[in-house]
């Protein structure tokens, strides 16, 4: 026997003989995993562009402003001029109310007021048929034009499409030329009717363009010489207008 002592080798625990184990589990579950493919991730949900119906119902108010072109005729005792034409522009404010029976339909009340710059004159020739001296010029003129119109239409969510028609008022200003002073006569009540379409920017705001024809119907030339020689002659106009307008509405 030698000197030296010898010394055992420690034995394993217990716990290191199952960690072992465990570990050589897990080493192949690890690497099975790694080769599994990772499922795509569920598609977005749909997004909804659904916007709610502009709203067309409400009183509104509003400015309008365009392009008239009138038509006027004098006769006197069979003798006419024929028709002669003016043109001029039109500004002024416009309110309304609208109700929507829940579908597309509108109905409604429109009323405006109009400054407007309208003279037709004549030429010599047709005036002078009148029995008007030689070199005179029959001459018509509008200042302002009012109309209170009923509005039916349909409306595709922000666009309205509708007609319209009603009672309308205006001055009919008429004089020769020389001298050429107008004479103012009394208001003339008259009908208008027409079309437009409208679109809404929002449930407040909308613009509009419309064409409207008016017909002030026929006065007669007064007996203080507006009209010259003539005192029995007539006088009638005729008007169509193009106008755009935004209008800010209240809704219910």
């Amino acid at each position: 026997m030698s000197i030296g002592s010898h010394r055992k080798a420690a034995p394993i625990s217990a716990s290191a003989l199952v960690f072992a184990a465990a570990l050589s589990l897990l080493i192949p579950v690890r690497a099975e995993s790694a080769d599994i493919a990772v499922p795509p991730p569920p598609p977005a949900a749909p997004v909804n562009y659904f916007t709610r119906p502009i709203d067309w119902g409400g009183i509104y108010f509003g400015i309008n402003g365009g392009y008239l072109l009138g038509t006027s005729d004098w006769t006197d005792a069979g003798v006419s001029t024929g028709n002669f034409n003016g043109n001029g522009g039109l500004v002024g404010g416009t309110f309304g109310i609208n109700y929507v029976n829940g579908g597309g339909f509108m109905f409604g009340v429109e009323g405006d007021l109009d400054w407007t710059w309208l003279t037709a004159t004549s030429s010599v020739a047709a005036c002078v048929a009148l029995t008007l001296p030689a070199g005179t010029a029959c001459r018509t003129r509008s200042d302002w034009l009012s109309t209170l119109r009923l509005r039916v239409g349909y409306a595709f969510n922000h666009v309205l499409f509708y007609g319209t028609g009603g009672a309308a008022i205006g001055d009919i200003e008429v004089g020769v030329n020389p001298p050429g002073p107008f004479h103012f006569l009394p208001p003339q009540l008259g009908w208008s009717a027409g079309a437009g379409i409208e679109y809404a920017f929002t449930d407040y705001l909308t613009a509009k363009v419309e064409y409207l024809f008016v017909d002030l119907g026929t006065v007669s030339c007064p007996a203080d010489g507006s009209c010259g020689s003539l005192q029995t002659a007539s006088v009638s106009l005729t008007e169509n207008l193009v106008r755009a307008g935004v209008n800010y509405k209240f809704t219910w």
